[in-house]
């Protein structure tokens, strides 16, 4: 087939001669298509290995071995099963059973867990770009935990945040691996089919994307594998578990090949650099082994890679744009603003493209490429000793082409190579000035550190805000406190709705760069690079103990030239501290590059390490490494390789030099003017937290949640939410709002006891033997007759009403927690005279008198008033009537409840002086909060 022929990389795409011979307008090139059909190639780059590196910064991994073929299609994959060895376990990696029609898949299985990986990639080449067509997508199934969506449609939806960051966990790491030139659309499909809630899937995704793509038809020059370690008591775990995750002090996700590092991310807990280190070794160790058991597969199993569409811009025309814009590029990189550097580098572009189309060497029409290939293959047609016919006739039966004299086609480049090629050639000059010169572009050394200013207090109504500028980068920092009605709610794979109480959301308008663009849902690179500032500033945050807010924290970049997402770290740190957050120290960022074959450029042949890169060193540069932390450790770090990868000690040596760039930060960030405000706005909401009973969280809700919301109607505050666990959490706007709430609370969940006072309480109703008086909202207690007044009352409607408010005291609690109450108690002496029987009762009840012998005994006496008049006691061994409870015959002491600690009652009846008792077994606890005051004319309860 045409696909098989080999073409040189410097020559045009054969794209208008293939449209021309499918075409069936075009009979005698259609039948000359035909006639190559069936003949075998002289070179057929699916079964010959190439040894020549087609690209001169990556090596090409040629196949020994093929599969057999049927009109030019391979078979499908062989089905295979191994297992890999992965830190204490091994991995089953499966392939051939299904998704045979993929260029290459994969399942992977670590426990229970399975991730199904397939690659595919388009027919056609797309347009030439400097950006790897590479498409990647991680989705979690809920059917693989045994659940579904919680949406409405029952269906997984727009990927979440943390499928988002899998997705760039799996492609960085890949992207450095692509030969360039290879312009054929490549798609990478992940599904979690299973997952068992031990064994993580992200990193085993990243695994099974590498080994898929080893054994596709994608031409890349490494096999790339990854693994997550952790660290409990101090040692390395290699793809631990998630119940392992909860105690580790680290999260590392490392990715590489057999030789070097391509790609980490990782959060910490302040870990010093050292440490770092050693867990990138043995990540790099276990990435290894699965690389070197990975290559055996690929040998036998591995489909044979599509080096021929592979499309490099010739060499000849590295030569034509450096003599011409070779000096007006060294001028247009020592201009130290970005703008007008970015202006004159186009223009400068523009001018290259103009001369060469002047000399008549940039093809202004695709079709001329043509010309190129059409000798080639009527020279093998002439091989064939085909019958000429004159005229160049046809005749029915085998194809006859007239020859034609080769001509000399000169060598013509399209517009996108001339660009690729001045992008390129712009990054040599880059690389040239600052190995060779010392010097960057705005005038630093390798080490130095852009001018950093920042400001706080920004924002008048915002919680907290702070402006951290670094160069031409700048972030502004917005932090929103709340309650955990705004905390973030994420539906994920487990069967647990997780609650973030801090996110950081990070967003990157095209306005940044001074360009025009789509605003629409955050990007992923916005996803990613909030996230990474998220992790690094979350182990300053206190707890929700000592700080009972939810935290939103937005980074807006108003100004981007490099490291926006290091700049996002530091301004968000000073805006929670400008909002009041008690963060434990401060935290910075920096972002570090690297010029890794130094002896191209005229140096030494060490790499160099670049502190505090802008926007055209992250673009020309090898290595963009980002490290946050404090002086003496690490929070998060983050690092992308260009090349092949690189080493522990380069490694190393980037972070020696990010902890010495990240001191002079901090020291900048401290004489922020004006500083941080280090208190809680006036605008920030009020949030009281309170400690119930756990019993008693039911009673602040109500039924269906009707009385929590009136209680919110009634006082004005924004929220109140009651846990499980019986804490209260009471969010408002202002103070007043918020004691008047409380107060309500405090009352629903009193438990009463014996001898504490209750204030301005309402009568609810009226009996002939007394008065019900609402002490607590809900709760009401019985004030008999007899302890209505001093003096004796025939009806207690005689003196009250319902709707009359006095104050009372609680005197008893019986068996069935039923409220006694007295007013007479309360009356001053002097209106207490009439009996002093009953006035000595009450008055050991006041003041808490205890008595240890046991004195103070009780006599039960029920009665009731029937039309005014007294009824006969049912209980009275004479049978006579009682005229008046108060009578000095019939005399009745309460004795007062003992109080134990935590307020655990256990009321104690000693035996009366005339030998009566109560019966034992009606002895009960009663828990009870003990009484701690009275403040403002109201019980306080502790």
């Amino acid at each position: 087939m045409l696909a098989n022929t080999s073409f040189h990389c410097g020559t045009a795409p054969p794209s208008p001669l293939l449209r021309s011979l499918q075409s069936h307008k075009w009979s005698r090139l259609h039948r000359a298509l035909a006639l190559l059909r069936h003949r075998k190639p002289a070179i057929s780059p699916l079964t010959t290995p190439i040894t020549a590196p087609l690209n001169p910064r990556t090596c090409v991994r040629a196949l020994t071995e093929t599969k057999g073929s049927v009109d030019g299609a391979q078979y499908a994959s062989q089905p295979f099963s191994v297992k890999i060895p992965v830190g204490d376990r091994h991995i089953l990696v499966e392939s051939g059973y299904i998704g045979r029609q993929a260029s290459g898949a994969v399942m992977v299985t670590d426990g229970e867990t399975i991730v199904y990986t397939s690659v595919c990639l388009a027919d056609d080449p797309s347009e030439p770009s400097d950006f790897f067509p590479l498409s990647v997508n991680y989705q979690e199934r809920f059917s693989a935990a045994g659940r579904t969506s919680g949406g409405f449609f029952k269906r997984e939806g727009r990927a979440k945040d943390h499928e988002v960051l899998t997705c760039r966990l799996i492609d960085r790491p890949l992207r450095p691996t692509m030969l360039k030139g290879f312009y054929h659309e490549t798609q990478i499909l992940a599904w979690v089919l299973s997952y068992d809630g031990l064994h993580s899937p992200d990193s085993l995704a990243v695994t099974a994307a590498g080994i898929a793509l080893a054994l596709s038809e994608v031409p890349n020059s490494k096999i790339v594998a990854g693994v997550r370690i952790g660290m409990v008591d101090n040692n390395f775990i290699v793809n631990p578990t998630t119940k392992q995750m909860e105690k580790s002090e680290l999260d590392l996700v490392l990715a590489g090949t057999d030789s070097a590092i391509l790609m980490i991310e990782g959060y910490c807990d302040f870990l010093p650099e050292e440490k770092l280190l050693q867990a990138v070794e043995v990540g790099h160790c276990a990435v290894q082994t699965i690389c070197k058991e990975v290559e055996a597969l690929v040998k036998i199993y591995g489909k044979a890679k599509r080096l021929e569409a592979i499309r490099l811009p010739p060499p000849e025309l590295y030569r034509h744009v450096e003599d011409i814009a070779g000096n007006e590029l060294v001028k247009a990189l020592q201009i130290r603003n970005k703008i007008p550097r970015r202006k004159a580098l186009s223009s400068l572009e523009d001018n290259v493209l103009a001369i060469l189309m002047e000399k008549g060497l940039v093809s202004q029409n695709e079709a001329l490429g043509v010309a190129e290939i059409i000798p080639e293959l009527l020279e093998e047609e002439e091989e064939e000793d085909e019958e000429v016919v004159v005229d160049g006739e046809v005749d029915e039966g085998d194809v006859h082409i007239k020859p034609i004299s080769r001509k000399i086609v000169p060598l013509l480049f399209s517009e996108v190579d001339v660009r690729l090629v001045f992008k390129e050639v712009t990054s040599i000059f880059l690389r040239r000035r600052i190995v060779e010169g010392g010097k960057r572009s705005d005038g630093r050394t390798p080490t130095g550190i852009r001018s950093i200013n920042s400001r706080c207090g920004l924002l008048p109504r915002a919680h907290g805000s702070a402006l951290f500028t670094r160069g031409e980068t700048q972030s502004l920092a917005v932090v929103t406190l709340g309650d955990k009605q705004m905390a973030q709610r994420i539906d994920n794979l487990v069967d647990e709705e997780e609650v973030k109480r801090f996110y950081l959301q990070y967003s990157f308008p095209p306005s940044c760069v001074g360009e025009v663009g789509r605003m629409g849902a955050p990007s992923r690179r916005e996803i990613g690079h909030g996230m990474l500032a998220e992790r690094a500033l979350e182990p300053i945050l206190p707890s929700e103990d000592d700080f009972p807010y939810t935290i939103r924290l937005e980074s807006t970049i108003t100004e981007s030239n490099g490291s926006s997402s290091m700049a996002s770290v530091c301004g968000g740190c000073l805006a929670l501290q400008d909002a009041g957050v008690p963060v434990k120290c401060l935290i910075a960022g920096i972002a570090m590059g690297l010029v890794l074959d130094t002896e191209e450029f005229g140096g030494d042949g060490l790499p160099l390490i670049l502190s505090d890169i802008t926007g055209s060193e992250d673009a020309s540069g090898d290595m963009d490494f980002k490290v946050a932390g404090n002086e003496n450790s690490v929070t998060a770090f983050q690092m992308d390789i260009k090349v092949g990868g690189i080493t522990l000690p380069i490694m190393k040596q980037a972070l020696l030099q990010a902890s010495e760039g990240r001191k002079l930060i901090l020291a900048e960030m401290l004489n922020s003017s004006p500083p941080p405000a280090k208190k809680l706005s006036n605008h920030a909401p009020l949030i009281h937290v309170m400690k119930v009973k756990p019993d008693k969280v039911n009673v602040i809700i109500g039924s269906g949640g009707k009385k929590v919301k009136s209680i919110i109607e009634q006082t004005g505050v924004e929220s109140i939410e009651a846990q499980d666990d019986g804490v209260v959490k009471i969010t408002a706007k202002d103070l007043a709002s918020l004691e008047k709430s409380k107060a309500i609370i405090s009352k629903l969940t009193m438990v009463p006891s014996v001898g504490d006072v209750f204030r301005n309480c309402e009568i609810k109703s009226i009996a002939p033997y007394g008065v019900f008086v609402e002490i607590a909202p809900g709760r009401e207690g019985l004030c008999h007759i007899s302890e209505l007044s001093g003096e004796w009352l025939p009806k207690a409607e005689d003196a009250f009403k319902v709707g009359d408010r006095l104050d009372v005291k609680l005197i008893e609690i019986n068996e069935k927690g039923q409220l006694r109450l007295s007013h007479r108690a309360l009356l001053p002496d002097s209106e207490r005279t009439s009996n002093p029987a009953k006035d000595s009762g009450s008055s050991q009840i006041a003041a808490g008198n205890d008595s240890s012998e046991g004195k103070g005994a009780i006599k039960k006496v029920a009665s009731s008033l029937k039309d005014g008049k007294p009824s006969e006691d049912k209980h009275g061994q004479d049978g006579s009537t009682l005229s008046k409870l108060s009578s000095p015959s019939k005399k009745v002491v309460k004795s007062q409840d003992s109080l134990t600690n935590l307020g655990n009652t256990t009321k104690s009846i000693a035996p009366a002086k005339d030998g009566s008792s109560v019966d034992k077994e009606k002895r009960k606890k009663t828990y009870v909060r003990p009484v701690t005051g009275i403040v403002n004319g109201e019980t306080k309860v502790g």
